[in-house]
């Protein structure tokens, strides 16, 4: 196993807000019923279930009116998200048949869909080698974020409101809004300057709601707004359309590749953002309502498309070079194709084969400290996906990760995860849970552990041999089942499976 080192630095760790927790974690256990996996997406959309906790008015009726949701003792069925899967289907028939430049599953490789409902979208772009980051606010439609989940499909509990998305600037090829009901013309049009920090040079925003196809007065009134900000913040209206089966209409936006535009307008409204301003700072990091100027000189992250892909999973991103040292103390051009080379050996020979996990069973993956993005680029030929999280107190190589046509986000693992609970079949980490402790209890990070990961999910942890010792002694006492544990110079593996287990009784103290 491979030692880190501390001399490293990529580009220098995130300006966070740092400090006590905002979401504390919670030392308790969450009762649970067994839970049956099945695919995502098509025919048997409908066969994958959910996990039954406390079942509310609104989750039996409200809910069931809404997504064709039934309720079957403790068993939700999920039958295609009704509403929300023919809107999904009817704005990618669209955009498939009559804007061929996005290019999905080349060109266009990750993608952001605000508002996802049930995340129907996601589901159907995973099919074709499109990955998705779906996410959406809990309002009064409930845990729509944890029936995609439930569905295979990747989705995020967040909101659009003060703060900025916790993603790093310029990485998503193309962002979706199909009936996201997101205010984008309100208060300077700073939340679509948010989706403008987030949006790669050159990528689209596609965007179906009323205002695109309808005429009443206030969605003329909301068209007018947004033609006037998309302009002024040099966004190109490249195609508008409508369906003739049921009416809906999209509009595409392409953002620009360069600043010329932004140089030649005759009001600097939005302003450009200051110099001081860092456009991939996003952990607790207020919205701002500017414009980042986009990056210039052929070195430069953001400069140029990624590869096609597959092309641009193993290939080295073209800023990345040997003048920086990278996360493990090798040149950083070295260091990537190391690690790409580390992770590939690891999981054919060890996670693939060797531990005796049934890969077919497993869909949702989250590699809790993931550098690089290699453990995710290695499992490219299992039908999983992989969250790829980075810590925010580690090197800032998220940008990394999505130039490979992966995604991810930021966390700090002394706060809880924005997720509901069971909602991940496997979690993997890769010397985090060492690092942890100088800043929080393991405990309440292994509670959190506890709480994301389904009912007979896997945790595999790579670590110093003292710290999983600690985590053994964790996953005993919660009667997990101990799957594998090896310790070499000091170093340690450990594999450990949650069972159905319950104590029978809660004590809490304060």
């Amino acid at each position: 196993m491979r030692r880190l080192s501390r001399n490293f630095i990529l580009p220098s760790i995130m300006n966070t807000v740092r400090g006590i927790a905002l979401r504390s974690l919670r030392l308790a256990l969450f009762h649970f019923r067994k839970d049956i996996s099945a695919p995502s997406s098509g025919p048997r959309a409908g066969t994958r279930y959910g996990t039954a906790t406390s079942l509310t008015p609104s989750l039996q009726s409200t809910r069931a009116i809404r997504t064709g949701l039934k309720f079957l003792v403790i068993i939700f069925c999920f039958l295609g998200a009704g509403l929300s899967s023919r809107m999904a289907h009817s704005t990618t028939s669209i955009l498939f048949s009559r804007f061929t430049d996005i290019a999905w599953g080349k060109r266009s490789r990750v993608i952001l869909d605000v508002g996802c409902g049930v995340a129907s979208f996601g589901g159907y772009m995973f099919d074709r080698d499109v990955l998705t980051m779906s996410f959406a606010p809990k309002d009064e439609h409930e845990a729509q974020v944890q029936f995609a989940l439930e569905r295979g499909i990747p989705a995020i509990s967040a909101v659009m409101g003060t703060k900025r998305l916790p993603y790093p600037s310029r990485v998503f090829d193309v962002i979706h809004c199909a009936r996201c009901r997101v205010p984008w013309h309100i208060e300077g049009g700073k939340l679509l300057l948010e989706l403008n920090r987030l949006l790669r040079p050159g990528g689209y925003f596609v965007w179906s709601a009323t205002p695109v196809y309808q005429k009443l007065p206030e969605d003329v009134e909301i068209w007018n707004a947004m033609s006037s900000l998309t302009k002024s913040m040099c966004w190109k209206m490249v195609k508008k359309t409508k369906d003739t089966l049921n009416q809906v209409g999209m509009a595409i936006y392409q953002k620009p590749m360069d600043n010329n535009c932004y140089e030649k307008r005759s009001e600097d409204s939005p302003p450009l953002c200051k110099e001081t301003d860092d456009a991939d700072a996003a952990w607790n990091v207020p919205l701002q309502a500017c414009i980042p100027k986009l990056p210039i000189g052929p070195s430069v992250r953001g400069s140029k498309w990624p590869e096609m892909w597959p092309q641009r999973l193993e290939k080295t991103p073209f800023w990345i070079d040997g003048s920086r040292v990278g996360v493990y103390g090798k040149p950083a051009n070295e260091d990537f194709e190391a690690d790409y080379a580390h992770w590939k050996r690891v999981v054919s020979k060890s996670y693939v084969n060797g531990m005796g996990i049934d890969w077919s069973k497993v869909r949702n993956v989250m590699d809790m400290r993931a550098v690089y993005g290699g453990f995710a680029a290695a499992l490219r030929d299992q039908k999983v996906w992989v969250m790829n999280i980075v810590p925010i107190d580690s090197p800032d190589t998220l940008p990394i990760v999505y130039e490979r046509g992966l995604f991810g986000m930021y966390h700090d693992w002394c706060e809880s995860f924005s997720t509901y609970p069971r909602t991940y079949d496997l979690l993997h980490a890769d010397h985090l849970f060492s690092k942890l402790k100088k800043r929080c209890k393991l405990l309440g990070v292994f509670a959190e552990v506890d709480r994301i990961l389904r009912p007979e999910g896997k945790l595999i942890v790579r670590d110093n041999a003292e710290t999983i010792s600690e985590l053994e002694g964790m996953a005993k006492s919660l009667r997990w089942e101990v799957r594998m544990t090896y310790a070499k110079d000091k170093e340690g593996l450990l594999c450990v499976q949650k069972t159905t287990w319950r104590p029978k009784e809660i004590e809490a103290s304060m």
